[in-house]
């Protein structure tokens, strides 16, 4: 392209020859523009984040809390750290104390403490989750699926969780990472163990439907036992009675009686004594 057409088509006709030095110019305006807009020595540390400050790249121990800062431009720089609560899942596999196969799945809360955030910078830079979280996970799952059998972390899930919390929490702090909140989304066993919980289920269930209907025999036979003894009892008070009282055989007669006069009669004893 001919000088004269570059120029007049980027610089609104300036004349080449008599503009080098305010090319010049622009050019200086445009480095000078760069240099203020990346290395502007005002900054900003947002809401829930802190500032980490570097001097020639090292860490120097200095956290800017939220808010502005000043550094040295080309000499310092400030790395954003995010303090805020953070969620993790992660799958982790181990073996219960049973040795069966075991994988959970978990779920953490967590944050870096803001006393912290330089240290962890300088030892991990900002790959904490990669580096500390995830292999922590793993380790302090595999300890804790290791104190129970395979049935017990099904029935004390509870002891189980606390367990990995309280493993988890000590190598985490120790690491400038502070558990919220941790829990066992579930557990997934081989599919052998499974049925053979299934089948335990089972038994379970038909055992106690056995032992709930031979219970219910035995108290519908109490029910007959109960029944024929009071029958009995109260046969042998109705035969006391008639011992002790024979005009009671009267009154059952006269009970029984329709009113009817029987039409032949003999000498025998009247069926009613009129005296």
């Amino acid at each position: 392209m001919d000088p004269k057409d570059f120029f007049s088509k980027f610089f609104g006709g300036i004349d080449p020859n008599s503009g080098k030095s305010s090319l010049k110019g622009l050019i200086i305006t445009i480095i000078v523009l760069f240099v203020l807009i990346t290395q502007f020595p005002l900054g900003t540390v947002g809401a829930g984040e802190r500032g980490v400050q570097l001097r020639f790249e090292a860490v120097t121990g200095k956290v800017f809390n939220e808010g502005l800062y000043v550094r040295i431009p080309f000499i310092e720089r400030v790395i954003i750290m995010d303090v805020q609560i953070q969620k993790e899942e992660v799958d982790a596999n181990g073996a219960s104390k049973d040795l069966q196969s075991v994988s959970t799945r978990i779920a953490l809360n967590y944050h870096l403490a803001h006393d912290s955030v330089a240290r962890v910078y300088q030892e991990v830079r900002q790959d904490y989750r990669e580096r500390i979280i995830g292999p922590a996970i793993q380790e302090s799952v595999k300890a804790a699926t290791a104190q129970f059998t395979a049935e017990e972390l099904i029935t004390q899930r509870a002891a189980v969780r606390d367990l990995m919390q309280e493993i988890l929490t000590a190598k985490l702090s120790d690491r400038g990472i502070i558990i919220d909140s941790f829990n066992i989304v579930h557990f997934d066993f081989s599919d052998t163990f499974n049925k053979a919980i299934e089948a335990k289920v089972t038994a379970e269930q038909e055992a106690l439907a056995a032992q709930n209907k031979l219970e219910q025999v035995k108290f519908e036979a109490q029910q007959k036992i109960e029944e024929a003894r009071g029958k009995a009892e109260a046969i042998t008070i109705e035969a006391q009675a008639l011992r002790s009282n024979p005009a009671v055989l009267e009154l059952r007669a006269l009970e029984k009686w329709n009113g009817v006069l029987p039409k032949v009669t003999g000498e025998s004893v009247p069926f009613i004594n009129i005296d």
